[in-house]
């Protein structure tokens, strides 16, 4: 990117304000309003103080894609991943730099098409069991069911094991790790992580909880011996692609990687399938569409991987659900050296958010952008009647949920296939229906959970 004259750079426009920590407590106390709001006023770069920390706050899918993709090397993780380090390890998720880049590539080969397609049976078997255990007319916390599906489906996946016989304390120390995450944004977090403060103890100790299931079936595989088709054996076998004769991952590294896949294999799709199940409740035109492409596609059979592309609809459906819900509604970045972005210097040691949740509700990028309209998707792929209802052309960053650049989400073909499948097996079974609880509440953590989500389930 060519220099910038000096005297064209100028101060980002943002709000000013002299209470202890800035804007900090606003944004903790509403995040999704912060940032939004923040956007809206003072446009596509915002600046904001926490605190002493400069935060820019960066809308603008063309600068977005400048800093995830063009410039990602001037940036490295934000500080509550810098700090979720002592929890997940130097995993994917967390890790930076050349040790990344090994990774990446000595992960990637689990991921590709063959053995996604070979995960589609348990993640099918999972969701018919569930629905066959779950009783017509009753009112069920949906978040909670989804995440306890998800956490079936990636415990076998991971570690061709019934994790279900310890779902109840594996999914404990999972709510309480993903609470703990609350805090990292929280100044001098930092030099309060080791004192006996109950949350932060309660984020330790669920985390070694985590690492006991984790390590005993690191071991177990080790000492067996016998090749298996989970995501740890094959974790086991892996091979630095440039470097196939080094030696394979220590058990450190693995229990970093599987700990990484385990919650956040978990928890975004959990997420993802509550508040789809929230959409489809309140859409029944949608809905009956889901239900007439189901039976057509599926004539009453169970559906597998070879399904997936055939259902269209559906996965229209998940795509409008992340627009409107993304898992991860926000990533942040640190930068190592100054940057310039829209005329303003980013300095070294500034904060950088990007929002999904901001960018996919964007009405420069998206016709009635609050409105769950998954018909936008077929539209604009040229695969649907409409023309005329055309969204306005879209550039690439207004939509990202997994991310961009070298670490764009490596289990995004897997989610996609989960959350397909998991539609259509409990889609062909059984309806969500609205009850007379108040809505649910977006609850903006490390993922934008749903909160107080009851439904009731109608069998069809």
């Amino acid at each position: 990117m060519p220099a910038v004259p000096v005297a064209l750079l100028h101060v980002a426009p943002g709000p000013r304000t002299w209470l202890p920590g800035g804007s900090f407590w606003k944004f903790r106390n509403d995040r999704l309003a912060f940032v939004t709001e923040m956007s809206r006023t003072y446009g596509d770069i915002v600046r904001v103080s926490f605190g002493r920390q400069k935060v820019f706050l960066v809308s603008k899918p063309e600068w977005i894609e400048d800093i995830l993709v063009v410039s990602a090397k001037k940036f490295a993780k934000g500080i509550a991943l810098e700090r979720a380090r002592k929890l997940l390890g130097k995993g994917l998720l967390t890790n930076e730099g050349a040790d990344h880049l090994k990774q990446r590539r000595t992960i990637q080969p689990l991921f590709h098409r063959q053995h996604v397609q070979g995960f589609a049976a348990a993640m099918v078997r999972h969701a018919s069991r569930w629905t066959a255990g779950v009783e017509a007319g009753k009112r069920i916390d949906v978040t909670s069911e989804m995440s306890a599906l998800a956490l079936a489906i990636v415990g076998e996946t991971l570690f061709s094991s019934n994790v279900q016989a310890e779902a109840d304390e594996v999914r404990e120390a999972l709510t309480d790790v993903v609470s703990g995450f609350d805090l990292l944004f929280v100044p001098f977090a930092a030099s309060m992580e080791n004192l006996p403060i109950p949350v932060f103890t309660r984020m330790r100790r669920a985390r070694e909880r985590l690492d006991h299931v984790i390590r005993r079936v690191i071991t177990a595989r080790r000492a067996s011996g016998v090749p298996s088709h989970d995501l740890v054996s094959m974790l086991l076998a892996a091979r630095d692609p440039e470097n196939p004769n080094a030696v394979g991952m220590s058990d450190e590294q693995i229990r970093d990687e599987a700990l990484t896949i385990f919650l956040a294999g978990h928890e975004t799709t959990a997420n993802a399938m509550a508040w789809t199940w929230h959409l489809l409740g309140s859409a029944p035109e949608a809905e009956k569409r889901l239900h007439a492409e189901l039976d057509r596609v599926l004539g009453g059979r169970t559906p597998t991987a070879d399904d997936v592309p055939k259902l269209e609809w559906a996965r229209a459906i998940i795509a409008e659900s992340m627009r409107l819900f993304p898992p991860a509604w926000t990533m942040g970045r640190r930068a190592l050296e100054n940057h310039t972005i829209g005329g303003c210097t980013i300095e070294r040691g500034d904060l950088v958010l990007v929002s999904q949740y901001v960018a996919h509700r964007d009405p420069r990028w998206w016709d009635e952008p609050d409105v769950f309209r998954p018909s936008r998707w077929l539209i604009d792929a040229g695969r649907e009647p409409g023309a005329g209802n055309r969204e306005p052309a879209r550039p690439k960053y207004a939509y990202f949920p997994f991310g961009g650049g070298s670490r764009i989400c490596i289990g995004e073909a897997f989610a996609w296939t989960e959350a397909i499948l998991l539609l259509a097996t409990i889609g062909q079974k059984c309806r969500f229906v609205k009850t007379s609880d108040p809505a649910p509440v977006p609850e903006p953590r490390i993922t934008l959970r749903p909160k107080g989500l009851v439904m009731a389930l109608e069998m069809r």
